[in-house]
């Protein structure tokens, strides 16, 4: 059985910088890619950032480009993504995601939240 725990979530004040993991147990031998995703308060889940676990090439959402580094340590089975230049925006519930179905990995796919492994989020607040 596959787990994913984020942890590293908290305040912080626009600008500031955050670390989130996402330590994953079990057999993740097969996955695809693994992601991060956010939730803002009152809004829909969003992709955030897409590691493909083979060749460690990366995706990321238009408005984290140049802020956001997603990476993988798989001597760790840890995924990551540091935040920087935070800013209010940014303040949303933050999940880890991982797949077996490739047609989830493309950076417009819907990849819904009954496909693949979930973590169970990670606030992130950012004020201003």
């Amino acid at each position: 059985q596959v787990q994913l725990v984020e942890s590293g979530g908290g305040s912080v004040q626009a600008g500031g910088s955050l670390r989130l993991s996402c330590a994953a147990s079990g057999y993740t031998g097969s996955f695809y890619c693994m992601a991060w995703f956010r939730q803002p308060p009152g809004k829909e889940r969003e992709k955030v950032a897409i590691v493909y676990t083979r060749s460690s090439n990366t995706y990321y959402r238009d408005s984290v480009k140049g802020r956001f580094t997603i990476s993988q340590d798989n001597a760790k089975n840890t995924l990551y993504l540091q935040m920087d230049s935070l800013k209010p925006e940014d303040t949303a519930m933050y999940y880890c995601a991982a797949t077996t179905r490739l047609l989830d990995c493309y950076p417009g796919s819907r990849w819904s939240a009954d496909s693949g492994y979930w973590g169970q989020g990670t606030q992130v607040t950012v004020s201003s």
